[in-house]
């Protein structure tokens, strides 16, 4: 294709508003590794056109976004007509604009890319979308849609609808009961989404976040709010953790308390909190999930987009504009079957 129409076809597919809401974008039969990667086996899996991608995520210092690269990385691998390349995004917007702004440069097919902060990464996504590029935007959204030609992202207000109806259906009728939330980063909107589908959820069955404190998606910052937050509830029936990375300090701060009269539910969906899940010997009872997978069905969609194709199960030719991944709930009873879906803190 060339860059001209390919620019037209961008153009235009930016503009469409309808969404979806998919799991996945291969075909329902698939081929698993038992890994984070698929590759369809209809006929989006055969070799076609050979697609240069760029790759940027922010630093892996945390555990999902280190599973959000490693996933990229494995997924590109996958197919024989993918050359990933992937830029260093640096420690800020500013950095991840120039190495961008470089990636251009070298005239790649597709970027996928995840942005520090997607209103400061909009105006040179938008760039190398005029430029003939696939802008495929990774989770945190654009300040413009014609910025990517497709969004994929976690549902954070539906983390908060998850987390509030295991929590809601086991204190249903306690309207006393005292429950406990444990956010990440205030500031952010996701940490503002998943806090409101939390509380709406809740309130659905009578009940209400008594005590709220806010770490950092850091393991020490969910040890430090944790540790406060014991020392001023006295009794707590509840928790919710909104990160499994940070959980690692909060279950740290409620094993050094010695507290064991509430359970707890976690956030996104890490290794380490599943096998806490399976083994029943913390508080926390289920997690859930804000899959990293995203990455690697960021890869395919690139992938598809620019050869032309759209889902295998879907008539249209083109894949979605907006994919919108569910929150699940894994609790002992499942776990077995979404630890491939894990990734280490």
């Amino acid at each position: 294709m060339s860059d001209v129409s390919r620019r037209g076809l961008l153009l235009g597919g930016s503009a469409l508003g309808a969404g979806v809401l998919l799991a996945g974008c291969t075909s329902n039969e698939t081929k698993n590794d038992g890994g984070q990667t698929k590759v369809s086996e209809g006929k989006n899996a055969a070799p076609g056109k050979n697609v240069t991608i760029g790759f940027s995520a922010p630093a892996a210092d945390h555990g999902w976004i280190g599973a959000i690269t490693a996933n990229a990385k494995a997924q590109a691998a996958k197919y024989s007509d993918v050359k990933l390349l992937p830029v260093d995004a640096g420690k800020d917007a500013p950095a991840q604009i120039a190495a961008i702004e470089s990636l251009i440069q070298q005239k790649p097919d597709a970027i996928v890319l995840l942005p520090n902060d997607g209103a400061q990464l909009t105006a040179v996504a938008r760039k190398a979308m005029e430029a003939g590029i696939v802008v495929i935007n990774l989770d945190r959204e654009f300040s413009d849609p014609a910025a990517s030609f497709a969004l994929i992202k976690g549902d954070n207000y539906g983390m908060g609808v998850s987390a509030g109806h295991y929590i809601g259906r086991k204190l249903k009728g306690r309207g006393d009961a005292v429950i406990a939330e444990v956010a990440g980063i205030d500031t952010l909107q996701l940490t503002k989404d998943r806090s409101k589908g939390f509380a709406d959820t809740l309130a659905t069955y009578g009940l209400r976040v008594s005590n709220r404190v806010a770490a950092d998606f850091t393991v020490p910052g969910g040890q430090a709010v944790t540790a406060n937050l014991l020392q001023a509830a006295s009794k707590i029936d509840a928790i919710w953790n909104h990160d499994d990375d940070q959980g690692v300090g909060v279950l740290a701060a409620i094993k050094q308390a010695g507290r064991k009269e509430f359970f707890m539910v976690g956030g996104a969906g890490s290794l380490d909190a599943m096998d806490h899940i399976a083994a029943g010997d913390t508080p926390l009872e289920a997690t859930v999930t804000y899959p990293p997978t995203m990455a690697s069905s960021a890869i395919s969609l690139a992938r598809l987009a620019v050869q032309g194709k759209g889902l295998d199960d879907l008539v249209e030719l083109q894949v979605p504009k907006l994919i919108v991944l569910q929150s699940e709930t894994v609790t002992r009873s499942n776990v077995d079957r979404y630890r491939p879906l894990g990734f280490k803190s």
